[in-house]
């Protein structure tokens, strides 16, 4: 009995023990967690987004990204990206979204938003969706692609910063950096200078007893400057009074080429001023006064230079006969220029053209100015040839110097304006004006000239001869019954022509010899290559507005 009351708790026992096994084998199955990480996380992103993160970033960001996360990412992306760009931002975003949701949301979002704007739109946005980027993602980037970067690059610069090159003053010292902080002087700095350099000078006086020589060479695309400081209010002005007077004493020698001299003055040379030797400069808004010589004098071969803006007056020989304003003379070269230059009581001519041995070469003046040459600095006659513009000559009377002039003016020259001077060359004279000059034009039958043409001319005054072996001399102010009289001409004052030059070195605006609004002298003139604005061109140098 006690045996079978043994064997019926035991099976009792047993019973127990398999009920509680079965219960926990049930349990276990519960882990499927359901985490299929479809992660509602719908991520409609048309963002290939795949995003099977748990990420309850239900995203449904029309990007579609609502990003729940805190970042509001309501992310309505205002980002309509309207994007004119036709990148309607479907935001197909290759926005690779890996989402492996450290949540960096790669959302590198390459976002390369083609907007070549590249626009990559990285939208940093790394997403860390704090996406501190609040990603309210007006994306002011409205992407209107203005790309405010237009590049006006207006370079505040003023140009001030290019001042680039070694500097000069009068109190230099040789060796010197050349720096406005330590200058060097002139000699030192011509010893260093080279193609494509600069030498500039501060303002002030420069006393010097000897010859400055500009030897090296530029070239065409990398000339060698010589230039007034542009910062200074005063120019440099090179002084050779301690020169006693001699053909070896010229102030400078240009014997290089390629340069560019701008803005310096030269006074009292014991001969020239500047003697040009040298081809293809440029010598602009220069002076050269009181010297014992031509003021600026081209010869030596010299080509294809051009003297541009400068001024020469009150040069003077001790003998008082024998110093020009300006020279293309014996031994020059052909093709060279003087543009917008003036010369007024220089004790010989304002422009002497005399050769010798050059044979057949031309010079070319456009908007030059003659002035009572022939004459001292107080209006005093000297015993020169006093021309305004003397074309030619030889010792021979046999060469050739053909002159053009373009809207060029001589007043009050003591003897001529316009000299032929036994010149055989071709002379050509366009919308030209000669005013109370000795003879305003004269050219003689004795050793004649190739051939002279003058057109739109005015002569107010007295004309000499006019001849040549071939002639063409047509609408000028003395033919087709004009006759040019003071009352055609807002002012007849000649001393105007020497009033100060702009600032930029041109011609001062003046009121001479421009032709009065009932002048018969208005679209007189006939067509012969320069600009003019009426029916016709007028006669003169100065075309009137309409």
């Amino acid at each position: 009995m006690r045996f079978i009351a043994i064997l019926l708790m035991f099976a009792m026992y047993g019973f127990t023990l398999g009920c509680s096994d079965s219960g926990s084998g049930g349990n276990g199955s519960d882990t499927s967690d359901t985490d299929s990480d479809s992660d509602s996380d719908s991520d409609t992103d048309t963002d290939t987004d795949s995003d099977s993160d748990t990420d309850t970033d239900s995203d449904t960001d029309t990007d579609s990204d609502t990003d729940t996360d805190t970042d509001s990412d309501t992310d309505t992306d205002t980002d309509t990206d309207t994007d004119t760009d036709t990148d309607t931002d479907t935001d197909t975003d290759t926005d690779t979204d890996t989402d492996t949701d450290t949540d960096s949301d790669t959302d590198t979002d390459t976002d390369t938003d083609t907007d070549t704007d590249t626009d990559t739109d990285t939208d940093t946005d790394t997403d860390t969706d704090t996406d501190t980027d609040s990603d309210t993602d007006t994306d002011t980037d409205t992407d209107t692609d203005t790309d405010t970067d237009t590049d006006t690059d207006t370079d505040t610069d003023s140009d001030t910063d290019e001042i680039v090159g070694l500097i000069v003053a009068p109190n230099g010292v040789a060796g010197a950096a050349g720096t406005l902080d330590a200058p060097t002087t002139l000699d030192d700095a011509l010893s260093r200078v080279g193609a494509g350099e600069t030498i500039y000078l501060r303002g002030g006086n420069y006393p010097y007893g000897t010859t400055i020589r500009l030897t090296a060479n530029g070239n065409d695309v990398a000339p060698i400057g010589l230039r007034a400081y542009p910062l200074d209010s005063d120019r440099p002005r090179f002084d050779f009074s301690q020169m006693p007077e001699d053909s070896s004493n010229r102030g400078f020698i240009l014997s290089g080429n390629y340069w560019h001299v701008y803005g310096i003055d030269v006074y009292r040379a014991g001969d020239n001023g500047m003697n040009v030797s040298g081809s293809n400069n440029i010598i602009e808004f220069c002076s050269f006064s009181e010297c014992a010589d031509t003021g600026l004098q081209i010869g030596g071969g010299a080509t294809n230079n051009l003297i541009l803006n400068c001024d020469s007056y009150y040069n003077a020989d001790s003998t008082l006969e024998n110093a020009d304003g300006f020279a293309a003379k014996l031994d020059v070269g052909t093709g060279n220029r003087f543009v917008g230059c003036r010369a007024w009581n220089n004790l010989d001519d304002g422009w002497d053209g005399y050769l010798r041995p050059a044979d057949n070469i031309t010079t070319t003046y456009e908007n030059c100015w003659a002035i009572d040459n022939g004459k001292d600095k107080n209006g005093n006659n000297g015993v020169g040839d006093g021309n305004g513009f003397k074309t030619g000559g030889s010792d021979d009377k046999d060469l050739r110097h053909n002159a053009i002039y373009k809207q060029c003016i001589a007043a009050g020259n003591r003897v001529d304006g316009f000299d032929h001077n036994s010149n055989r060359g071709s002379v050509t004279i366009i919308n030209c004006a000669a005013h109370n000059n000795g003879s305003n034009i004269n050219f003689s039958t004795s050793n004649i000239a190739a051939s002279l043409t003058i057109k739109n001319t005015i002569s107010l005054g007295t004309n000499g001869s006019l001849n040549a072996t071939a002639t063409d001399i047509t609408n000028n102010s003395w033919q087709n019954g004009l006759a040019a009289t003071s009352d055609d001409f807002v002012s007849v004052d000649i001393s105007q022509l020497k009033s100060p030059r702009k600032s930029d070195g041109s011609l001062p605006d003046i009121d001479y010899l421009k032709l009065t609004a009932g002048s018969d002298l208005r679209n007189a003139g006939v067509d012969a290559g320069l600009p003019f604005s009426g029916s016709a061109p007028d006669l003169g140098p100065f075309e009137s507005d309409n």
